[in-house]
């Protein structure tokens, strides 16, 4: 699925995300973390797959978010872990910025 056929829904406002932070909300139904670092926004599904916590309440450190409940660490731009004890990687969203707007696609690609 392209970007244009893709369906968006606004999340947020950039303002709305701390820069070198993360911003946990529900995109539909689905549980979503925004981080904004070096730039960029990413979208993460907001819950570990180790312990299914709320990585939101994480850390952000480059370009990984780290749980912060047993530190298993994924990478912003793929969903894999980076380190243990996580194992699975969580799934990653399409970003969009329109002005100040957030868009995320939970579509697949």
């Amino acid at each position: 699925m392209s970007a244009e056929t893709a369906h968006w829904e606004k999340a947020c406002q950039v303002g709305d995300i701390p820069d070198g932070g993360v911003l946990g909300l529900e995109v539909g139904e689905t549980p979503v973390a925004l981080v904004r670092t070096g730039g960029e926004v990413f979208a993460l599904h907001d819950v570990c797959s180790h312990a299914e916590v709320r990585l939101s309440e994480g850390e952000v450190y480059d370009h990984t978010l780290e749980c912060w409940l047993h530190g298993s660490c994924f990478d912003l731009r793929t969903g894999k872990p980076t380190g243990p004890p996580a194992t699975r990687p969580v799934n990653v969203y399409r970003v969009k910025i329109e002005g100040d707007d957030v868009y995320v696609s939970l579509s697949k690609e």
